[in-house]
């Protein structure tokens, strides 16, 4: 009779050493990758309004730089346009004198004509190549001193217009790169201000708010008496005058009024209702006039900032200007320590 064994009880191992650190490795990827598959991994946390507002200034003012060089560049594009539609308008004239000179002459053929014969000098003036019947005429023995006369002179006024219409040409090509790099710039603008409007986008309205009024203009600066400003003369006081007036109005790239601003458009618009006409750009205008110290400023003098010269104001004393700081906040009342103060200029 075949003896019975008794079954032999499975023994448990215990997870030591390797062997556990791997099984754990195991359960955490594998905790991971369902985490990954199920969507219930942790995003970034949002950016505090601190954040949103460092970076929403650097990218405006990066976006005004760019916008002192696109108004700089629209500057000479629109000078380019004026002296294009200048050179064509003379040589339109010119032509039109040298139109009446040929037809003149080809009077005077039609005469010779009905009394027998056509002079070869004004043979040649009917010709398809202006240029050299002028030196083949000037030759002939019959040109009489009168006719020699007019020759000269459509001679003279051919030149000239050669001469304007190879002017317009090359400045037709200068405008032409102009347009281009305002096209570029203005790509750049755009993008950069986008940016900084899709960062306010993540705020709440109350946090864009408060964001807003600590840009926003000094209402109760308003009212103040402007004869407290202390202006140094009638033009300065105007200049100060006029900013006070476009206070809250809302900051326009580009724009020189009436109604929007750019920092160096209101300054420009603020002295053009003074009877002072200043430059376009931040660039220029700090060297539209004397140069002071701060500690030289006077009510109207023009204040920049940043090493770029990219920002200006208008100072009004005690401290503080009037500016179009960036499209987040309108024309308002500030501290001119409040941004990196680069230089001041006295214009009047």
């Amino acid at each position: 009779m075949a003896a019975h064994r008794k079954p032999r009880t499975p023994r448990t191992r215990s997870l030591t050493g390797h062997t556990a650190r791997t099984a754990l490795t195991l359960a955490l990827a594998g905790a991971a990758s369902a985490t990954a598959l199920d969507g219930t991994g942790h995003a970034d946390p949002p950016p505090t309004p601190a954040q949103v507002k460092a970076k929403v200034d650097k990218l405006y003012r990066a976006a005004e730089a760019a916008t002192e060089k696109y108004n700089g560049s629209k500057e000479k594009a629109d000078a380019a346009k004026a002296a294009v539609r200048r050179l064509q308008d003379e040589a339109a004239r010119r032509t039109e004198t040298l139109n009446s000179a040929r037809t003149s002459l080809g009077s005077a053929a039609t005469a010779q004509y009905r009394t027998g014969g056509i002079d070869p000098s004004l043979q040649l003036a009917l010709s398809s190549e202006p240029d050299q019947y002028l030196d083949q005429v000037m030759r002939a023995d019959r040109a009489g001193d009168r006719q020699a006369a007019t020759i000269t002179g459509v001679r003279h006024r051919l030149r000239e217009l050669d001469r304007l219409r190879e002017q317009a040409g090359a400045k037709q090509r200068e405008l032409s790169g102009l347009q281009a790099d305002l096209k570029k710039r203005k790509s750049q603008i755009t993008s950069k201000l986008d940016r900084a409007r899709k960062l306010l986008d993540k705020l709440t309205d109350e946090q864009r708010a408060r964001m807003a009024g600590d840009s926003g203009p000094d209402r109760a600066s308003r009212d103040l008496p402007r004869g407290d400003l202390k202006a140094p003369n009638s033009r300065a006081a105007r200049a100060i005058s006029f900013s006070h007036g476009a206070l809250g109005s809302p900051y326009v790239w580009g724009a020189t009024g009436p109604d929007s601003f750019d920092c160096s458009g209101l300054t420009q618009a603020a002295y053009r209702a003074a009877g002072v006409s200043l430059p376009r750009t931040t660039y220029a205008q700090i060297n539209a006039g004397k140069r002071v110290s701060r500690s030289e400023l006077a009510p109207g003098d023009l204040v920049f900032f940043y090493s770029s010269i990219s920002h200006v104001g208008i100072y009004i004393g005690n401290g503080r200007m009037i500016h179009a700081p960036n499209p987040n906040a309108p024309v308002r009342i500030a501290p001119i320590d409040e941004m990196p103060f680069a230089g001041a200029a006295r214009v009047v």
